[in-house]
């Protein structure tokens, strides 16, 4: 077990605060507040002053608590003050006594204020709904369900109509080769001759084979000879 070490600023609070009690007790009895009234006086000023004190040091600087710790701090210095001889306790002043009979209402506003005035740290922190209720979960939306795709009927073959035969448009004769005057004229000595010598036209073939051309420049020429 630790041994108890003596605080030095402890026991000067408790000297301090006891004699702070005892003025406090000595004016309310001297303002005409006898019995176990005169003893919840300095009780009242010495609660007052630390809920003051202590909305300070949680919630920082207000002008609420600040008003408040000055009443109190007022309300003990002046108590302590009055007894040291200031006042005939004897014959006490009637605003003294006037002071000391408002005094609880007086308290009472104050201590209601520091404990139900909401503070800056509680404004910028709101504190959590006592109940959570959870929110309905909508219901899905139905599914529109796309309708199958139906083939389309079959035609029997005899309601189909009858297709068209495709006829290819007749082709043009292809132009005629141009043949030189030189060539022609040298078929024409070739055409004669073959006609005094057989009596006949001479025909293609026999234009080609005498002159040694191409089927299709023998068409021309002899397309020429007629």
């Amino acid at each position: 077990m630790g041994r108890i070490r003596p605080d030095a600023v402890l026991v000067q609070a408790v000297i301090a605060g006891a004699l702070s009690f005892a003025h406090l007790h000595d004016l309310a009895a001297a303002a005409g507040q006898d019995g176990w009234k005169a003893w919840a006086y300095p009780i009242s000023v010495d609660l007052l002053l630390v809920a003051a004190w202590r909305r300070l040091r949680n919630d920082g600087p207000s002008r609420l608590a600040w008003c408040w710790f000055v009443i109190a701090l007022v309300a003990s210095l002046g108590a302590n003050v009055a007894t040291a001889g200031f006042l005939d306790l004897q014959h006490p002043p009637a605003w003294l006594r006037f002071g000391i009979a408002g005094w609880p209402a007086l308290a009472f506003l104050g201590g209601t204020l520091l404990a139900h005035t909401q503070g800056a740290a509680e404004a910028t922190d709101p504190a959590p709904p006592a109940e959570m209720t959870s929110a309905p979960t909508p219901e899905p939306a139905p599914v529109a369900t796309a309708e199958p795709l139906t083939s389309p009927p079959e035609l029997d073959a005899a309601e189909l109509p009858a297709a068209e035969p495709h006829t290819e448009p007749p082709r043009p004769a292809p132009a005629p080769a141009p043949v030189p005057a030189a060539l022609v004229a040298h078929a024409r000595k070739v055409a004669d001759e073959h006609r005094a010598r057989t009596g006949d036209q001479i025909d293609s073939d026999t234009l080609r084979a005498r002159l040694g051309v191409p089927p299709q420049l023998a068409d021309s020429i002899a397309a020429q000879l007629t």
